[in-house]
């Protein structure tokens, strides 16, 4: 027999028929759920199956309760039809929440403490919030499988897959080889699930490993040499993080900030830098000229910077070497007039005499 006895589940398959697939991919989607079945020991009392179809809408083909042998449900998929038009992933996670794990529709109770489980099959990128919509349904004791196939947005697996995502999230090629997937979710799904059965002593994250398991860490904190404690690491070590001037270490998390003259732009990373000769960033007496997150002062003509670099004096006009008088220099604050000597007169260029 090679359906393993697995742990009873309440599992959902929600597959994407939107237009980007074609009518022969869909029909391998199809045969990939029937040998999913195949692997699986299906019953009323073992794992039950439900099936959804979506695109821009969502179709319920059949509820966990409709049916509870194989034959029966082969032939339900085999006369699935494809929908068409647009990927509402997120719409389909919140409709299997709200129309299929219920009790009603034959969601086992709480206390039989049967894990539900959701496989995701799409190729392409969710045209909707899935981020939010898994989380809930993460939240909600829903184990979520996210298998991407050819064009298929790998972010957008990763948002709503479930952790650890290396054992949730899965990619082929092509439709063709999405059969070979199979074998993948039957060691998934045979195997003695440790950290599910709650034996473990990982203090963050367990990571059920072939009948057995190995601890992990969340991100920001290392694995202690005991195997099973945690510690915050140091993101702002270099290569940790991706602040562009300051990092600012939190326990096991990190901020970015700014050099002073620089304000922290809207993606929380990067920096600009301010215009520091702005009214009341800066304090020079006359003339602020900004420089890449700073400034220097500088003086009106007829003025000089004084040792302070901020203040300005009157500077004299008539010192050697500043006017072009020929004869004698009147200075008048600001500024000069030229004169003559008794016995010239000045020319009419105001400057040379006669």
């Amino acid at each position: 027999d090679a359906a393993c006895k697995n742990r009873p589940l309440d599992l959902v398959f929600i597959i994407d028929s939107s237009r980007s697939v074609r009518t022969e991919e869909f029909e391998k989607v199809k045969i990939f759920l029937s040998k999913m079945i195949d692997t699986l020991d299906v019953g009323e009392r073992a794992t039950r199956v439900a099936v959804m179809n979506y695109a821009s809408t969502v179709k319920v083909e059949f509820p966990l309760r409709t049916y509870f042998d194989k034959a029966s449900m082969k032939e339900a998929i085999s006369h699935i039809e494809p929908l068409s038009a647009g990927t509402m992933t997120g719409l389909a996670i919140q409709t299997a929440m709200d129309e299929v794990f219920t009790e009603e529709m034959g969601t086992r109770p709480a206390n039989f403490n049967i894990p539900k489980v959701v496989i995701i099959v799409t190729d392409g990128r969710p045209q909707d919030q899935v981020q939010d919509v898994a989380a809930s349904a993460q939240a909600a004791g829903i184990e979520i499988y996210a298998v991407g196939v050819d064009r298929a947005d790998m972010q957008s697996l990763r948002m709503m897959a479930s952790d650890p995502l290396d054992e949730h999230v899965f990619y082929v090629e092509t439709y063709g080889v999405i059969e070979k997937l199979t074998s993948k979710f039957r060691e998934t799904f045979c195997a003695v699930n440790m950290c599910a059965l709650g034996t473990h002593d990982c203090e963050q994250v367990c990571v059920s490993s072939g009948g057995s398991y190995v601890c992990d860490c969340y991100e920001g904190y290392t694995l202690n040499p005991d195997k099973k404690t945690c510690s915050a690491v140091d993101m702002c070590a270099p290569g940790r993080h991706d602040c562009d001037q300051v990092c600012v270490s939190n326990n096991g998390s990190y901020s970015c900030e700014c050099y002073e003259g620089y304000t922290l732009n809207p993606d929380k990373k990067t920096c600009s830098a301010m215009d520091m000769c702005a009214p009341g960033r800066h304090d020079c007496g006359q003339i602020c000229l900004s420089n890449d997150g700073s400034y220097s002062c500088d003086c009106y003509e007829g003025y000089t910077l004084n040792a302070d670099r901020k203040t300005c004096s009157a500077a004299d006009m008539c010192a050697p070497g500043r006017h072009d008088c020929e004869q004698v220099c009147v200075r008048d604050d600001l500024f000069y007039t030229c004169d003559c000597y008794q016995g010239y007169t000045l020319n009419p260029d105001k400057k040379t005499c006669s």
